[in-house]
């Protein structure tokens, strides 16, 4: 059984505006899946669809296996979102937040109060717990729409833009909370994100959808071996005056000991070490500039 599985889903707005195409799309469970595109491409629309916040025109979705059509609520349970705008009350303490979302799913009072001490120690929010959340940062604000989204148990977590506007030590913080969940907990996660290196980092397989369409998906790794070709910064001990011409590679000179060297698909570094020694410059430290999950996504959409 699937976490989730979309057969031809589309959505027609009134206008006759096709936000989604025909969409097919299956994750595990237990996977980290990116689903990757540009605004406007569908992404959010079809969150909404899967989550039952928009009504698809056609198609079908389930998730583990309960139709959001015959079993809505059997599907919603196993779902936890954490959307990108933040949609909870500011004037109540953040305990209060997380407690009241677990009465909505039916969960006890007793047991409500112990998962919300759990998910905000674990998301470093224990200590604000008597706080309002209009006195959170945003980068706690975001942790509390986690702590959230979690405190029904659901099997599947879907986040949107996770880690906007969050400074990069927190962002990174979110990173390890979020891969101990689904290495532990075997949460199955969604992600969406404009940081196209989380989605390399985090996520072993990826769709990119584009006007509506998946236009390629399949394991991270996979997709990453078909990129055409990596930059490189290399700093210099060997002091560069003028132009620098190596065969084979495209170089560019940013100061008189750094260098930007393009490598295509195929081309080893022991080569480029091998010519670089044969124009007499000695390389000091070398490394990769490229994300790229982000130069194989932006060849697919452009």
């Amino acid at each position: 059984m699937q976490a989730l599985s979309i057969q031809q889903l589309r959505k027609q707005y009134k206008n006759g505006f096709e936000a989604v195409r025909g969409i097919d799309l299956t994750v595990e469970p237990g996977d980290f899946f990116a689903l990757l595109g540009p605004n406007g491409a569908g992404k959010s629309t079809t969150i909404g669809i899967i989550c039952g916040l928009i009504n698809k025109t056609s198609g079908a979705v389930q998730v583990f296996g309960h139709d959001i059509d015959r079993a809505p609520d059997a599907a919603k349970r196993q779902l936890g979102l954490v959307p990108q705008e933040f949609n909870f009350n500011v004037f109540e303490p953040i305990r209060d937040v997380v407690i009241n979302q677990a009465g909505y799913y039916g969960i006890g009072r007793v047991k409500a109060k112990a998962r919300t001490e759990h998910y905000l120690r674990q998301l470093g929010l224990w200590d604000k717990r008597g706080a309002s959340a209009q006195e959170l940062s945003g980068g706690m604000k975001r942790r509390l729409m986690i702590a959230r989204a979690l405190v029904h148990e659901p099997q599947v977590l879907i986040l949107d833009e996770p880690t906007a506007g969050v400074d990069i030590e927190i962002r990174r913080a979110m990173w390890t909370f979020l891969q101990t969940i689904n290495k532990e907990a075997g949460i199955t996660i969604i992600l969406t994100t404009h940081y196209l290196e989380e989605a390399e980092s985090l996520c072993n397989n990826v769709a990119i959808i584009n006007q509506g369409k998946i236009v390629e998906q399949g394991r991270v790794s996979e997709l990453l071996g078909r990129a055409s070709a990596e930059t490189f910064v290399l700093d210099v001990s060997t002091p560069i005056t003028g132009a620098l011409t190596i065969p084979d590679y495209r170089v560019s000179v940013l100061s008189d000991q750094q260098l930007e060297i393009e490598v295509a698909r195929g081309q080893g570094l022991n080569a480029l070490f091998e010519s670089l020694s044969a124009a007499n410059v000695q390389v000091d430290s070398l490394r990769n500039k490229t994300n790229r999950l982000e130069e194989f996504f932006i060849r697919l959409v452009k």
